[in-house]
């Protein structure tokens, strides 16, 4: 069984979700949405009892590595490639003025 849905009900969703939608929007959407719908009655059909819930259809392991404390970086280091800098910081073009911060 196909459900199907009218284009009464499309205009009521479009309504909920505030979209205004021409007549042949409407139209070329119930078609579409009833066609989703199927396809989710289909899948509704399939036995799943022995299937375990899972959230990712791949096994996932944490790729970062071990927190390790080291020395950290001196200013001159950290900042030989920045195009700019001042003093021990990088300089950047002002973002904000004062008055609209």
């Amino acid at each position: 069984m196909n459900p199907t849905l009218d284009e009464s009900a499309v205009r009521h969703v479009a309504h909920l979700a505030r979209l205004q939608l021409s007549d042949e929007e409407i139209s070329r959407f119930a078609g579409q949405l009833s066609v989703i719908l199927g396809y989710v009655a289909q899948l509704r059909s399939v036995d799943t009892r022995d299937v375990p819930p899972t959230a990712h259809p791949l096994p996932v392991h944490n790729v970062f590595r071990e927190d390790e404390i080291v020395e950290p970086w001196s200013p001159e280091f950290a900042l030989h490639n920045a195009p700019a800098k001042q003093n021990d910081f990088f300089k950047v073009p002002k973002v904000l003025d004062q008055e609209s911060a």
